[in-house]
């Protein structure tokens, strides 16, 4: 079977967001959007639901992942097949 048609990407499941001030974001997001809290690892990452998709507020884990971005993460029916075929695809995963 070829990996490169088992990619099915179907809706985005997570959002990331970096943040500095952690206790600010998750107030901002919670009192003052009205988002609903699902938890939070303090000072680390909180998490929001917004509907389908979750929101994750995160400080960043390293100097070069500090960037004003976000990080979009797609649903797929079986990870592991999505994996092989983005690798063969070339792409490159961080563990």
């Amino acid at each position: 079977m070829n990996a490169q048609r088992n990619i099915s990407l179907s809706e985005i499941g997570q959002i990331s967001v970096n943040v500095h001030d952690f206790d600010r974001a998750v107030a901002f997001y919670k009192d003052t959007l009205g988002i609903k809290h699902l938890f939070t690892v303090p000072g680390r990452m909180a998490f929001f639901d917004c509907g389908s998709v979750r929101l994750m507020l995160a400080t960043p884990e390293r100097p070069d992942l500090d960037h004003p971005s976000s990080i979009l993460y797609f649903k797929v029916p079986d990870i592991e097949q999505a994996h092989e075929g983005l690798v063969s695809r070339k792409v490159h995963f961080e563990t």
